[in-house]
Order: C-alpha cells, then structure tokens, then sequence
C-alpha cells in the first residue's frame, strides 16, 4: 500500500451523494460497508460513510462497525490517546444523538464536518437525512473527538522494538500519576526508594527488584 490519503478530502468530494431511491438506505457506503446492496431502516449509514472515507484514503480504521457508540468505545478501551478533547481537521466527531462526521474545521462554539446520512439543513433529521453535506453545529452536541493513529505505510510496515518502546515512553511521559498514588510516591521519595523523576517511566525487572530489596531492608 502507498501512502495514506487525507479522509477529509475524500469526504469533501462526496458531497451532494445522496440515496437513491430516495429513503432507503441504498448507496454506495452501505455496499461497501456489507459487502452487497441493503436497504432498509437497519441500514443507517453515518459511520459507514466514516469508515468508507478512512479505507479508501488507505487508513482503514481499526474497529469495522456501523455503530458511533462501539467505535467510540473500542477507542476508549484501546487507543484512549486517541480520544481528544479539542478537534481537529480529519477528526472523527462522534454526536450525542447517535450521529458521526468527520471535522473540516472548528470555531469558538462550533463544529463543521462532513457528514454522511445527513440533511443538508436543519429541517430534515439530521442522523437519517440521507445525503453527504456540510454540517455546522454546536460543540455542545459532541460527545467525542476520535483522531485515528496514522501509519506512514510507504516508509515501513512494521515498527522496531526500539521505537514502539520509544513510543510507550513519549507517551507514558505525558500522562499524570493517579491521585490515589500520590501520597506513597512521595513515602518512596522520602525513603529513598527512588528519586521521584520520571514517575511514569516503564521500569526494567532489574529495577523493580533492587526497589524492592531496598523497601525490605528498610
């Protein structure tokens, strides 16, 4: 595979795709998405549009669901780094009414995005509408961010030992130790277990032991 395109851009050239015939369900997403023509109310089509964009641009998301709330989840249990609080362009926006986009840009107080099964205005529903269209609204109607990893597939396919442990530290180094850790951090500090620097650090086995025969003697 060649490098990865920009789902945003694939997004934006689908717009103005809508069902055909009209209130069915039936377009190209859904027959990508089922692998066969369906059509029907238990064909929403949202998230497939979402995850058409994503494989065709060659970054398949990892989680194959037409469900917003099961996407979101997956990605709170396996990539939480993933879910983001301020959005950016190409991000998934997953909706609290059972609705998903992907982010074309933001303001102060809104959201644009691209959005498949959707209504081009705000008379028709808004998760069923059946068309691709440019969406803006209120970011009070957003439950989530989803910023998918990005592999450059063309410089290589698998990452070293080295740098998926580089990787782990860079973002181990972001995160916060627990509230509930603090206090007996700052015990192993005054005992002289350990210095205190870089709490979040990954720890060899040898380490580990030496720590705890000093706790021991103690």
């Amino acid at each position: 595979m060649g490098a990865s395109k920009d789902p945003l851009r694939i997004a934006v050239e689908e717009l103005g795709v809508t069902e055909k015939p009209a209130n069915s369900n039936s377009v190209k997403y859904n027959t990508w998405f089922y692998g066969r023509a369906v059509s029907g109310s238990a064909y929403p089509w949202c998230m497939a549009f979402v995850q058409w964009c994503f494989d065709q641009a060659g970054r398949t998301l990892p989680c194959k669901t037409a469900s917003c709330s099961a996407l979101l989840n997956w990605y709170r249990q396996n990539q939480p780094e993933c879910v983001v609080k301020t959005p950016q362009p190409g991000d998934i926006v997953i909706y609290n009414f059972g609705h998903t986009g992907i982010a074309e840009s933001a303001a102060a107080s809104t959201i644009t995005a691209i959005e498949g099964n959707t209504s081009a205005g705000n008379s028709g529903s808004q998760s069923n509408g059946g068309g691709v269209f440019r969406r803006v609204r209120s970011k009070t109607l957003v439950t989530a961010y989803i910023r998918p990893l990005q592999i450059n597939t063309e410089e290589k396919d698998i990452m070293t030992g080295k740098e998926i442990y580089d990787a782990l530290q860079s973002y181990l180094a972001q995160q916060l130790v627990p509230d509930w850790a603090k206090t007996e951090l700052q015990e192993a500090v005054d005992l002289g277990i350990t210095d205190g620097s870089n709490p979040m650090q990954l720890i060899p086995r040898y380490q580990t032991a030496i720590m705890t025969k000093r706790a021991v003697k103690r």
